[in-house]
């Protein structure tokens, strides 16, 4: 009996941050001033599900399969670069992902993202490791 009460908390406890990781990554998505499409796209979903979106702002629990895992993983590696990269400067730090880099042939990092998928993610995301001396 005490294991199953042990593994319900858990169970709880890993509903309970996916919440809480949704909320997160929807709160940064609106940082970096996305539209409802792209910030679908970022998260993997299809660009139409603006019911997922809603879900996830108020805090229901984000997918558990790995790919949306990994996903907010990156875009929150994306965020913390970002803010090591332009400490004095938060507005520059949320406009980066939505301003067009010479390093991406002229395209933003969402737009990287949009047309490459998950690589893209880790192409935006390994560029900022780099700047960071990562």
């Amino acid at each position: 009996m005490r294991r199953l009460d042990r593994t319900h908390a858990s169970s709880d406890r890993s509903t309970d941050d996916r919440g809480a990781l949704a909320k997160m990554v929807m709160t940064l998505l609106d940082h970096w001033k996305l539209n409802t499409e792209e910030q679908a796209v970022l998260l993997g979903l299809a660009p139409s599900n603006r019911a997922a979106l809603s879900n996830y702002r108020s805090g229901k629990p984000i997918g558990t399969s790995r790919d949306q895992y990994e996903r907010v993983g990156h875009l929150l590696g994306i965020h913390k670069n970002l803010r090591l990269l332009f400490p004095h400067d938060r507005e520059l730090a949320y406009r980066w992902m939505t301003t067009r880099n010479k390093a991406f042939d002229n395209l933003t990092p969402v737009e990287v993202i949009k047309e490459w998928g998950f690589a893209g993610l880790l192409l935006v995301r390994g560029y900022l490791d780099r700047a960071r001396g990562h």
